[in-house]
Order: C-alpha cells, then structure tokens, then sequence
C-alpha cells in the first residue's frame, strides 16, 4: 500500500488530524501535485493557524509556483504564529526564507 492511501486510511477515524493531512500534503507535493498539497496546508492553517510547520512548506510550494506575493504574506503569517508560540527556531526558518524572497 502506498503511503497516500495509508494516510488517508488514517483520515478516515480522523479527518481532521492536522498532523496526518500535513504528512498526506508532503507526499502529493513528493508526487508533484502541488494543488492538493496546497489545498490540505490551506485546510490546517484555516483550521489551526498555530500548526506552525505547514507554514514554511505552503509558502514553498507558492513561491515555486511562482506566486511570489502569495508566499510572502504565508511566511509573514507564519512568523506572526511562531512569535506568538514562542517557536524561535521555526521564526527563524521562516524568516530566512522570507528575507530571501524579500531582499
């Protein structure tokens, strides 16, 4: 079985595990589907903005699709959350990326 269809045999008890569908959007971006990896990041971080490490990978997956706007905003998000939960190394990471978009 393949890891996507174990996932979402995991999602079936627990559709809105963030963890799982954040795993779930690493393989489909893995498989080079980008619009369903960006559609389970965008659904975590309406639903659970503090789940900081979706921030860092949709803003990736943005800028690779060359919106560049789009990434910028996520990062800064992203940076605003990890601030808020004292997340200092995911604040840097953020950071970083988002000063290489940005300088």
């Amino acid at each position: 079985m393949d890891k996507i269809s174990k996932l979402k045999e995991f999602l079936q008890v627990n559709p809105h595990d963030s963890f799982v569908q954040h795993a779930m959007a690493l393989e489909y971006i893995k498989l080079g589907n980008d619009e369903e990896a960006r559609g389970l990041f965008e659904e975590i971080l309406n639903r659970e903005p503090e789940y900081i490490g979706s921030y860092y990978h949709l803003a990736k997956l943005l800028e690779r699709n060359d919106k560049t706007e789009e990434a910028i905003k996520v990062y800064e998000k992203g940076m605003e959350e990890a601030k808020k939960a004292g997340e200092n190394h995911a604040y840097g990471e953020l950071r970083g990326a988002w000063e290489e978009l940005t300088f």
